[in-house]
């Protein structure tokens, strides 16, 4: 009897080849949409959004091409408490969350994986740009062969259990051979736009968002320099990120960028680019795939596509690393992640709490 594959499946090219790799490795697929959100809970007035039904028409379209059963889970509780209350709550903390990371941590590999258990899958597939491999120590995660579509900086929660009832088909392929292979198999969604924007905030604009969800408008306040002088006025906070230079509105001899928020005192900090640069972090909640010696060095990146960098790490109490890069870092931004690298093997990683 074929294994049972549990295929999480958005709409877009990338799941539907996943799908269609698997049933042809002989796996017997299920096909799944996650209904994460309705438009009222992301204020939303019209279907703009990964979950809308155009998309959901994209995945019932593909998985009765290949033939397999498809369904659409009800995760909208799941995904407002595990998503977007803690995106709403990072941002009033003045931090800048990665809502995806927690979506793949908490609702693709968490929620889904037990509707799978129940469903006799053994597996949950995605369409990841990554690759699990499995040696005598267990199994480990790697980055996927296209380094242009690498996407291991956002599974780095994952932990070897989890690993070993997952499978990204995709990880050893190129973004234009998965889009060679929907058009050979006749996919409608072949050369549908890849979404770029966070799913329950397609317009961008997450301070409205904020707002919506809070029932209270951001209040203006001081945009600061280092030494405590006041150079303007900002729109509120939490509408600012570390290292942001445009939509400031401050007359400056020379360009100026967010170097730190204070949330407690409303104050957003402005400075030089010099003064954007570090060396040390504090992150927390961190996950280890790997084992790490304290006195090794190993590589590490806190942006999506950032070259890695030689760190050291030494680990705290608490689910806490303190980091120490070799080089001066641009921006380290609270609320993002920082993930470890030895090679192409993700070591782990962790949020970002402070700067140091």
């Amino acid at each position: 009897m074929a294994k049972k594959a549990l295929i999480a499946m958005s709409g877009g090219v990338d799941s539907s080849v996943a799908a269609w790799l698997m049933k042809k490795q002989g796996w017997d697929c299920i096909g799944v949409t996650m209904r994460l959100f309705d438009n009222d809970d992301a204020y939303l007035d019209r279907e703009k959004t990964c979950c809308s039904l155009n998309d959901v028409e994209d995945a019932r379209s593909v998985a009765a091409r290949i033939g397999i059963p498809y369904y659409v889970f009800n995760f909208k509780e799941n995904f407002k408490a595990k998503v977007m209350a803690p995106f709403v709550q990072s941002y009033r903390q003045g931090m800048t969350p990665n809502p995806c990371i927690a979506c793949n941590r908490y609702l693709k590999f968490e929620h889904l994986y037990l509707r799978a258990e129940i469903l006799g899958c053994q597996t949950i597939v995605t369409g990841h740009y990554g690759r699990i491999i499995q040696d005598e120590k267990g199994y480990h995660l790697l980055k996927g062969k296209d380094r242009s579509k690498d996407q291991s900086y956002v599974l780095y929660s994952l932990t070897r259990q989890q690993l070993a009832h997952t499978c990204f088909p995709l990880g050893e392929y190129s973004k234009e051979e998965i889009r060679q292979i929907a058009e050979d198999q006749g996919f409608l969604n072949a050369r549908k736009k890849d979404s770029q924007d966070i799913c329950f905030i397609p317009d961008g604009d997450y301070r409205t968002f904020i707002e919506k969800a809070t029932g209270t408008k951001s209040v203006p306040g001081d945009f600061l320099d280092k030494e405590g002088n006041v150079l303007g006025r900002h729109r509120g906070y939490y509408c600012y990120t570390i290292g942001q230079r445009r939509g400031l509105g401050i007359p400056a001899a020379h360009r100026l960028f967010v170097t730190d928020i204070i949330p407690e005192k409303n104050q957003v900090i402005l400075g030089t680019n010099e003064d954007l640069m570090g060396q040390d972090l504090i992150a927390g909640d961190c996950n280890w795939i790997e084992e790490i010696d304290p006195e090794e060095i190993i590589k590490a990146r806190i942006r999506y596509h950032q070259t890695e960098t030689e760190v050291s790490v030494c680990l705290k109490e608490d689910d806490c690393a303190q980091v120490h890069f070799l080089e001066p870092q641009r921006a380290i931004t609270p609320g993002q992640a920082v993930v470890f690298y030895r090679g192409d093997t993700v070591v782990g990683g962790g949020t970002i709490l402070r700067r140091i």
